[in-house]
């Protein structure tokens, strides 16, 4: 049996431990997540219902092309249907990005602490990633495209960035789009877009007219509550889309993610509310932090990254003991560091008085 050599460097994904390993193995009946930047109100009673409708219809395939999601998303976005790509989640997104536009030898770059993701499928195509040294914990925009080269065939700006939190502006980034060959896929990442709060965040939806090399990636998995129906979407020109679709799977979207992400797009006043819980939580976090005269990143996403000014594996264990799931800031190369999503505020509560209570040892 022979295995490519790119796939047998690959490092596994790490993902956020789940809540049943953690009461499983060290015998807690009272845990929280606070890892994976999860939606801590669940999702829309809205959606749960129509869940149970689609699943009476559980033995027919999905409509392979999406045709009512897309349909849904281009009354909210107000983009044509043929700028529209759909598949469980960002993340095959990503990799079906790769396949597209990535040969053995070419280079991807990326910011230097930013999702793992982009760099594994890369990998797995045989290109290289190159890494720009962050700049006060923010993606460094203008180094990012001075280090473009005949060999660079993708950059990846993901904005709200995961997992400092930081954005990219308006000015940052319109500094340097034209600059950007046109052979050279520009990928916004906007996973955490619905929870931007700062009026400097970029609009892209309209450059995509005039960027044609401009991929949008958007998730329902954050603010829609939908992550365990891994449901991710895409805009781009149509010949991008077009190509995206051929290499995406017939059924990739199922029956059940398709309905529910539907209605989630239609209930505003759920949305509404995960953001308003989102801000007031962020803003909880960075209070506590100052109290604690703990070193943080402002984020305009559902998570805050913490400097806890000691071994973050070991705070992260102790936490864990505790029945508090947190993320642990060495896994993206931010040693002393936690990245920790906003909860409910009694489970924000909940982690200020653990953390509290640890670092006073």
């Amino acid at each position: 049996m022979k295995i490519r050599e790119a796939i047998k460097g690959l490092n596994m994904y790490q993902a956020g431990k789940p809540i049943s390993e953690v009461k499983r193995e060290l015998g807690l009946t009272d845990v929280i997540k606070l890892a994976s930047n999860e939606n801590p109100l669940g999702c829309s009673e809205k959606v749960k219902k129509v869940m149970m409708e689609a699943a009476e219809e559980i033995n027919l395939y999905p409509d392979a092309s999406n045709f009512e999601l897309k349909r849904a998303l281009s009354e909210h976005l107000g983009v044509d249907t043929k700028r529209i790509f759909c598949g469980t989640g960002s993340d095959l997104l990503i990799r079906v990005i790769c396949n597209l536009f990535l040969d053995p030898g070419d280079e991807i770059i990326m910011g230097g602490v930013s999702f793992q993701r982009y760099e594994d499928s890369a990998q797995i195509m045989g290109a290289k990633t190159v890494k720009i040294p962050m700049k006060n914990h923010r993606l460094d925009v203008e180094a990012m495209v001075n280090a473009i080269n005949e060999k660079t065939r993708i950059i990846w700006f993901c904005t709200p960035n995961n997992p400092t939190g930081a954005m990219v502006t308006k000015s940052e980034l319109f500094s340097v789009l034209d600059r950007i060959p046109e052979d050279v896929i520009i990928v916004m990442d906007e996973a955490y877009y619905e929870y931007v709060t700062d009026e400097e965040y970029p609009q892209t939806l309209p450059l995509i007219d005039k960027y044609p090399n401009m991929i949008i990636l958007r998730t329902f998995s954050k603010a829609y509550g939908l992550a365990g129906l891994r449901v991710g979407y895409g805009i781009a020109n149509e010949e991008i889309t077009k190509y995206i679709n051929s290499i995406l799977g017939p059924f990739d979207t199922n029956l059940i993610a398709q309905a529910a992400a539907i209605t989630a797009l239609k209930d505003k006043d759920f949305l509404k509310k995960a953001v308003e819980t989102n801000t007031t939580g962020r803003e909880y976090f960075y209070r506590e932090f100052d109290r604690l005269g703990l070193e943080y990143i402002i984020s305009q996403a559902n998570f805050v990254m913490v400097n806890v000014g000691r071994d973050d594996k070991d705070v992260f264990n102790k936490l864990l003991r505790k029945g508090v799931i947190v993320r642990p800031g060495h896994l993206f190369g931010m040693n002393n560091w936690l990245r920790v999503s906003v909860g409910t505020m009694d489970q924000n509560e909940r982690f200020i008085n653990e953390l509290e209570n640890l670092l006073k040892e």
